[in-house]
């Protein structure tokens, strides 16, 4: 997946590729292999094939566009992740939270779907919960209305940026 990360204001180039709990990332060109190890919600320990052990810390699993504070040791970094597909398919501010499209915040796969074609939801409904790095994360309505679209089953592997449901 090509991502855009901000880093404290600088934009890199970023690849990601998962298989389980080891992932590839290419950083501006610069290629790291690493193991993930969550040791509790938002804490993980990342494990390069060189032997480095980093521990890591993230704020929150923030949707795709909004900061994250990650700490890496004792440094603190703010980073945004930016989808260029997502951005090119929300021209003129359309697609932003108020649109009621539900994204995938990142990679992840769908647990389970909770609501059905012309069902009316409300603002912070639950509406699916899609497992990311051993997380279940509810993704929830924006607005009320009717859901129109579902993009979306159980099982379904799923990209950051990717619409998963529409509510109008």
């Amino acid at each position: 997946m090509k991502l855009i990360a901000a880093v404290d204001g600088t934009k890199h180039s970023l690849v990601l590729r998962r298989e389980g709990a080891r992932a590839t990332a290419e950083i501006d060109g610069r290629r790291y292999e690493l193991e993930a190890r969550e040791t509790e919600a938002g804490s993980y320990l990342l494990l390069s094939d060189a032997g480095r052990v980093f521990e890591c810390r993230v704020s929150s699993a923030p949707a795709t566009s909004q900061p994250a504070e990650v700490q890496v040791g004792a440094q603190l970094y703010e980073v945004t992740l930016i989808d260029p597909k997502r951005l090119r398919g929300v021209a003129g501010g359309a697609g932003g939270p108020a649109s009621g499209r539900v994204a995938a915040s990142m990679p992840g796969k769908v647990v389970r779907v909770l609501v059905e074609v012309g069902a009316h939801v409300e603002a912070g409904d639950a509406l699916l919960i899609v497992e990311a790095m051993k997380m279940q994360n509810e993704l929830k309505a924006s607005k009320d209305g009717a859901i129109t679209e579902i993009h979306a089953q159980a099982g379904q592997t799923v990209n950051a940026g990717d619409v998963l449901i529409v509510v109008e």
